[in-house]
């Protein structure tokens, strides 16, 4: 392949991812919780008790910052933007919008997400 026909394919892959995710953040226009919110079933977390909810958020912080170090990563090469938020991004934004619900109904049930822990010793 010669040099031109490389650049000339990698400027239509850019192009293509370009519009793919400007379509998938233009489909959300109009929705007050974003698309993501389309992919995470409404009433999800109803059943789910306060143990449950707090579990259930561990999992998620563990998860975004899994899928953030991803998209981080990928960022470091050339082009790895488009590709980190091809591969990443659309999971990415799941987790957040299940942390939103998540949050909601712990918000609901008066259940507390995060434990502030305060030692019974003094310091001395």
């Amino acid at each position: 392949m010669s040099n031109e026909a490389v650049k000339s394919r990698s400027g239509q892959l850019f192009a293509a991812a370009f519009y793919v995710i400007a379509g998938m953040a233009l489909s959300g226009c109009g929705l007050s919780d974003g698309p993501s919110q389309l992919i995470v079933a409404p009433g999800a977390y109803d059943a789910y008790h306060c143990n449950d909810l707090v579990n259930q958020w561990k999992t998620l912080n563990t998860r975004e910052q899994e899928l953030s170090a991803n998209m981080t990563r990928a960022s470091q090469g050339g082009g790895g933007t488009v590709i980190g938020a091809l591969a990443y991004g659309t999971d990415y934004q799941t987790v957040l919008a299940q942390k939103k619900m998540v949050q909601q109904q712990a918000a609901a049930k008066n259940c507390e997400l995060v434990h502030n822990f305060q030692s019974d010793q003094t310091i001395r």
